[in-house]
């Protein structure tokens, strides 16, 4: 089983940044994030797969860059000109392809003044 471990969540102030880590126990085709507010569906905000590419939600993109480390099986999430709509829960996520799906604990991210 993999388990994913994240970390970075906080408080930022408008046009502020956060980095968001995710460290997985064992390799994973694709990984990402997942975003959920409080009253809404959780949504995706980008994934990237083992092969480098990556999906972005039109809602984060320009703003959000999405990486990853192959050896390290760590994903990160650069938010940067946060906004306070991108508050929300965000997920670590972790999909193989074929049924398999992981997910993280969540990390609360707060954007105020």
């Amino acid at each position: 089983q993999v388990q994913l471990m994240e970390s970075g969540g906080g408080l930022v102030q408008p046009g502020g940044s956060l980095r968001l880590s995710c460290a997985a126990s064992g390799s994973v085709y694709k990984m990402g994030w997942y975003r959920q507010a409080p009253g809404k569906q959780r949504e995706l905000a980008a994934t990237i797969t083992l092969f480098g590419g990556t999906v972005y939600a039109d809602s984060v993109k320009g703003r959000f860059t999405i990486s990853r480390d192959i050896g390290k099986n760590t994903v990160w999430l650069q938010m940067s000109s946060l906004k306070p709509e991108d508050t929300a829960v965000y997920y670590c996520n972790g999909d193989e392809g074929g049924g398999a799906e992981y997910w993280g604990q969540g990390t609360q991210v707060t954007v105020s003044s």
